[in-house]
């Protein structure tokens, strides 16, 4: 592989103008496409299997229009008097009949609360487009614009699932590229040197938000999908062509002519940068597995953008140094340093003395990292947890103030089989926990009663899951009880994410291990390297847990957690976490960290495929690779606490996740941990027993061609 991807570069850097003009025009043709025909998202999250899926099915099947097909709309209300009142309530009826003359509006019902100055219009709606729920909202809130002249306050109440939040992009992409800029001029001394990959990555991310948008035309894509793939394309597209970069200015400073430069780095590094990529996309590719289609496809387009990374890194950024040649260092803003300046040198020394007390010591600090992820509190993540002073966290706080806090997540009951209005609605007033059961509706065939059920509880409460499984357990004459809503869908994703996460991990583990054999034919390293990532996701979901599940730094992030929910007080601080999101944080990490562990054990590689020394190949390795790896952790993190800005909760998740395990990755793990254990474990880091030789495809990472001199017993490490 690394002698195809030697000619790919070389051809590359031969004809750097045109490909460089090609990417260009891929780019802009894509995202000008998916500006001009649009970039449609869904707001469908469906949860095949489920009974909250089936809930929603049969609420679908024969209740009317807009039960479960166009859904509905609430518009919160509020006054400094009674909303009853007249001038007030003329005004009211003004606005509801304005809203049932718009298009895809079946009916609106004002509904009062057991507070006078709090109501709400409930609007159902047919037909409209689902992609565009927070436009009409937007609509239907105009036209309560003679309600809003007598004083009343019309807020739009979000309803939306979370693939329905609508995330703009903007700032904290520019606040990552410039802090990225910055981190790039500091390694590399020149300005233009640190460009490079600034624009490639920018190519790849166009490139891939473009193809995404047109995506939208042909699958369901959730709202999630660009910010999710800008983050990580960003991220991984800077870095890998840091790595290329890096590579290419060593050797001009050898002498080496451009091309051939072009040609050696593409050939090398270009080979790690294509397996650090590939662990990526199969760590994300392993989600298809989570039986979640929401994480499923989030995954697998999250994967383009890694997809689009690998390909500009291994041929437009070949490209550019090829048309640059030596101008690579022009405009240099700082004196050059070469990677022992970076003091990296010396602590790969240091290490390499003493690994055993090394060993211990990094375990130790990881595992005080790690501890808090027992207290890692899972659940559903509601409108209570928005920015104080937005229009989601105000709405939810009026209808708790009005209607109770199991309003924010009433549950869709549909009794399956009876006619029986009266024994359903009874039943259901029964069951603990339920504060109030709204009006029966029968559909056409007779045999379908439907039923809205308001907990006692808000829906981030623990408490409204009990009720659930209580609703679930009733018994009735010849009928089956299915419960939909927000609160039943997150119970049963979090059902389907226990059963299906062992599954998932194992996969991820399984296949990235293969790939690490593939790339340097070593058992040892594949297994260890896997481990290694299994540790730094430990601190990442620690610090989760310090933030978020203990409510250290929440309000930090810019989450408010409610002070008024009734809530147990030691989580009255706290902020639930989805429960798909850890499983797909982990798919992400593992990925992300094994980029890291390529670049170090292909340097080390390097180094001993030269002299045979293994301790000396890990100080080597660590010491040339150490300040390339920090300044590209630098990037990442610097990319991911930009995004923390964002005002959607599950990015700012994302954000602190990615970003501390990162840092944990790229100092204590690739630091200390592997270079103690690759000391500790010498020749057998590279042991691999003939027969498995033998099955193994030749697929060098490393580049053998550059070291055909040394002996075979190296090589083959037997």
């Amino acid at each position: 592989m690394s002698g195809l991807l030697g000619r790919l570069g070389g051809w590359c850097a031969r004809h750097g103008r045109w490909v460089l003009a090609l990417w260009v025009i891929v780019a802009a043709a894509l995202m000008g496409g998916s500006l001009a025909l649009g970039s449609p998202v869904s707001n469908e999250v469906s949860i095949p299997g489920s009974d909250a899926q089936r809930a929603h099915d049969l609420m679908a099947e024969g209740f009317g229009p807009g039960y479960g097909t166009g859904g509905t709309v609430q518009l919160v209300l509020y006054a400094d008097a009674a909303l009853a009142a007249e001038p007030r309530k003329q005004a009211l009826d003004d606005s509801v009949e304005r809203i049932e003359r718009l298009p895809n509006v079946v009916d609106a019902e004002l509904r009062p609360s057991a507070n006078p100055n709090i109501g709400m219009i409930v609007v159902r709606l047919e037909g409209h487009d689902t992609t565009k729920t927070a436009q009409t909202a937007q609509t239907i809130a105009k036209a309560a614009d003679p309600a809003r002249e007598y004083g009343v306050e019309v807020v739009p109440a979000d309803n939306s699932t979370p693939a329905d939040k609508e995330i703009k992009t903007g700032p904290s992409e520019i606040a990552g590229v410039l802090i990225a800029l910055l981190v790039l001029v500091l390694a590399f001394g020149t300005l233009v040197a640190a460009l490079v990959p600034i624009f490639s990555a920018l190519v790849s991310v166009v490139t891939g938000l473009g193809l995404i948008g047109l995506l939208g035309h042909l699958i369901d894509v959730p709202k999630q999908a660009g910010i999710m793939a800008t983050m990580i394309g960003l991220g991984v597209g800077i870095d890998y062509a840091l790595f290329l970069i890096s590579r290419y200015r060593r050797l001009l400073a050898e002498g080496v002519p451009t091309v051939e430069a072009v040609r050696r780095t593409t050939s090398s590094s270009g080979g790690a940068v294509v397996f650090a990529g590939g662990t990526v996309i199969i760590a994300l590719s392993a989600l298809m597995l989570g039986g979640f289609p929401l994480l499923q496809t989030l995954g697998w387009i999250t994967g383009l953008s890694v997809v689009c990374a690998v390909l500009t890194s291994v041929t437009l950024v070949p490209a550019m140094l090829g048309v640059l040649g030596p101008k690579i260092n022009a405009l240099r803003v700082l004196k050059a340093r070469g990677s022992e300046d970076s003091g990296w040198g010396g602590l790969a020394q240091w290490v390499a003395r003493r690994p055993w007390r090394v060993l211990i010591g990094s375990v130790l600090v990881l595992a005080a990292l790690a501890a808090p992820a027992l207290t890692l509190k899972l659940g559903p993540l509601g409108d209570s947890y928005a920015e104080e002073g937005t229009t989601t966290r105000r709405a939810y706080e009026l209808i708790q103030t009005g209607y109770g806090p199991g309003a924010n997540g009433p549950l869709i009951v549909v009794a399956d089989g009876t006619g029986d209005a009266h024994a359903v609605r009874q039943a259901l007033d029964e069951v603990p926990g339920v504060a109030s059961v709204g009006p029966a509706k029968l559909n056409e065939s007779g045999r379908s009663v439907l039923v809205q059920v308001i907990p006692d509880y808000a829906p981030g409460d623990p408490r409204s899951l009990d009720v659930v499984e209580a609703v679930r357990a009733l018994e009735l004459p010849g009928a089956k009880v299915h419960v939909g809503g927000e609160v039943a869908a997150m119970a049963d994703v979090g059902g389907r994410m226990v059963e299906r996460t062992p599954l998932v991990i194992g996969v991820v583990v399984l296949l990235s291990a293969l790939l690490l054999l593939l790339a340097f034919r070593a058992p040892v390293v594949a297994v260890k390297a896997a481990v290694m990532n299994l540790i730094s996701l430990g601190a990442a979901f620690g610090a989760l847990a310090l933030v978020f599940s203990l409510g250290l730094g929440s309000r930090l992030v810019g989450m408010d957690p409610p002070v008024s929910d009734a809530m147990l007080v030691e989580w009255i601080f706290s902020v639930p976490i989805d429960n798909y999101v850890p499983l797909m944080l982990f798919a992400v990490l593992f990925g992300l960290s094994m980029d890291y562990e390529v670049f170090l054990l292909t340097a080390v590689r390097q180094a001993y495929l030269k002299h045979g020394d293994n301790r000396r190949a890990v100080a080597e390795g660590l010491g040339s690779t150490g300040r390339v790896i920090t300044s590209a952790a630098l990037i990442m993190v610097a990319v991911f606490v930009a995004f923390i800005a964002y005002p959607d909760p599950l990015v700012k998740v994302f954000g602190v996740g990615l970003a501390v395990a990162i840092a944990v990755d790229a100092t204590i793990i690739r630091g200390f941990l592997v270079p103690a254990t690759m000391v500790l474990l010498g020749r057998a880091n590279w042991w691999c027993p003939r027969w498995l030789d033998r099955l193994l495809p030749n697929l060098s990472v490393e580049g053998h061609e550059e070291h055909t001199s040394a002996p075979r017993e190296l090589v083959d490490a037997r």
